[in-house]
């Protein structure tokens, strides 16, 4: 379980391609203080550190996350987001987040205003169906709030410190990016389509 409060950024050093899998490499601030079979959310993706050292971390990628998250379209010095799992007794700042990607989306704008930026987001159906004004998604595993929705995407505000302190700041229109749904929207749909099918 993370929040969605990004941790620190990384880099991709090393991809090695492994049949249909990937081992990727990431430069990691906090690699020191990192056990083997931890959990780190990279892009909002939870992976599972294979080894280690005193800069950076390894992780194997399964066929599958790479075919249903934005995580196969990095490359060599890519900018990711890091989470590692929340702590029972950290403070829940953003949101609950599984690390578990529903989809993927596509940047439609990334534009400066004044101090702020505007962040627009392509969302799928799968995706669009459990967002509200003043709901939370998390991009890329950065927990956000929607400032507004529109037929087919979800805008935002960055704040001056999620935009220097994320990957946002290297991020292009029309790059894929990890969407995760609120968990208790999901929850909730789950529900009313048992109580509705009895």
């Amino acid at each position: 379980m993370f929040t969605g409060l990004v941790e620190a950024t990384g880099t991709i050093t090393h991809i090695e391609t492994l049949g249909e899998q990937s081992r990727f490499t990431i430069a990691i601030p906090f690699a020191q203080e990192l056990a083997l079979g931890d959990s780190v959310a990279t892009n909002g993706c939870c992976l599972t550190v294979a080894s280690f050292d005193d800069s950076s971390a390894k992780f194997d990628l399964l066929a599958q996350t790479l075919k249903v998250t934005s995580l196969g379209h990095l490359k060599v010095d890519s900018t990711v987001n890091l989470e590692r799992a929340l702590k029972a007794n950290d403070r829940l700042g953003g949101h609950f987040v599984q690390g578990h990607v529903d989809d993927t989306g596509t940047i439609k704008d990334l534009s400066k205003h004044g101090q702020d930026h505007r962040f627009e987001v392509q969302l799928p159906d799968s995706i669009l169906k459990y967002c509200i004004p003043k709901g939370s998604l998390a991009i890329d595993g950065i927990s956000l709030t929607i400032a507004e929705l529109t037929d087919d995407s979800a805008i935002f505000w960055i704040t001056p410190h999620t935009f220097e302190h994320t990957h946002l700041h290297a991020c292009t229109i029309g790059q894929p990016v990890n969407l995760e749904a609120d968990l208790l929207a999901k929850y909730t749909e789950r529900l009313l389509a048992t109580q509705s099918a009895q």
